[in-house]
């Protein structure tokens, strides 16, 4: 177990170094001067100030050393806990991460609280229920998730809920209230997804021997389905919802913009129309971390689950 986590710790590393150089020389790939986008946002046209003053602007925001120097100087930086300065803002990133950051994890942490609950009862109904027709209309319903786009189901819940029939804000990211809309609209597209692994994996392993075994034991349909059939379904889903992390992450940058919270995703589409590459490197660091964390855990609870599974066995 020692070796395996020493591993993992070593390959989460790994994707955090990739992950941000492959962000940093993405956004330098960008067209225009990241000079002259900062000098734009704030009110200021680059053509307006002389060469001399051109340079200092450069230089006081280290834009005048070469590419690989100033990745150099992110990286190290980063790697003792230095995340830079905004250039479009003039704040220290951190703090703007620490203001930003709970309106996202708020957000992403409803959204996967309620698409886990809506998949797997959808998917646990499906399998239950024993009505034909009912149930092909329940297993059709996760395509018809993957189909709505995710900014068109966010219009349209505002349409709905918040203009028609004034339950919610339409906008914002003040109480509790405000975030029912926008984790709805996240929660929908992995709700649909977890439903549809779901319902194959109960499909799977409802006609495997300890079912069968289960059945002539006198358990009721309901504890069968509870107690043998979602433990083993749940392993491909358990998966896939350290997959979705990232997921989720990319879709709050949609989703906070529609409604219009203060969050780390609007924080990010903002950074990079400005070219905030501090910013940018920044977010894009948290949300790896994030990421692999999630799927460390998800690899830890693989044995729980099926004791057949050895995390050393993952280990050549």
């Amino acid at each position: 177990m020692t070796r395996y986590l020493i591993g993992r710790i070593g390959q989460a590393l790994l994707v955090l170094w990739g992950a941000y150089t492959a962000t940093y020389f993405i956004l330098y790939l960008l067209p225009g001067d990241t000079l002259a986008i900062m000098l734009s946002a704030s009110g200021m046209e680059a053509d307006g100030l002389s060469p001399q003053d051109l340079a200092k602007a450069r230089a006081y925001y280290g834009l005048d050393k070469g590419l690989f120097a100033q990745y150099a100087d992110l990286l190290w930086r980063a790697v003792h806990g230095d995340l830079g300065q905004s250039l479009s803002l003039g704040r220290p990133v951190s703090g703007l991460l620490a203001e930003r950051l709970p309106q996202t994890l708020a957000l992403a942490g409803s959204a996967i609280v309620l698409s886990l609950v809506a998949g797997i009862g959808l998917a646990y109904l499906t399998a239950y229920v024993q009505y034909r027709p009912l149930k092909t209309a329940l297993a059709r319903l996760p395509s018809l998730g993957f189909s709505i786009p995710v900014f068109w189901m966010g219009l349209l819940l505002i349409q709905v809920f918040a203009f028609a029939l004034d339950w919610f804000p339409a906008t914002g990211s003040q109480g509790v209230a405000s975030l029912v809309l926008p984790a709805i609209t996240l929660a929908i597209p992995s709700a649909a997804l977890y439903a549809q692994v779901l319902q194959r994996g109960f499909q799977g392993v409802w006609q495997q021997p300890y079912i069968v075994t289960a059945f002539a034991k006198g358990l009721s349909r309901a504890q069968v389905q509870a107690r043998h059939g979602l433990r083993n379904a749940a392993l491909p889903l358990l998966t896939l919802v350290g997959l979705q992390v990232g997921n989720t992450v990319s879709g709050a940058v949609l989703v906070e913009t529609i409604y219009s919270r203060n969050g780390v995703g609007r924080l990010a589409q903002e950074a990079v129309l400005r070219q905030d590459i501090p910013v940018v490197l920044a977010i894009v660091a948290v949300a790896a971390a994030a990421f692999v964390a999630v799927n460390l855990i998800v690899d830890l609870l693989y044995p729980w689950l099926d004791p057949r599974i050895s995390p050393t066995a993952k280990v050549s």
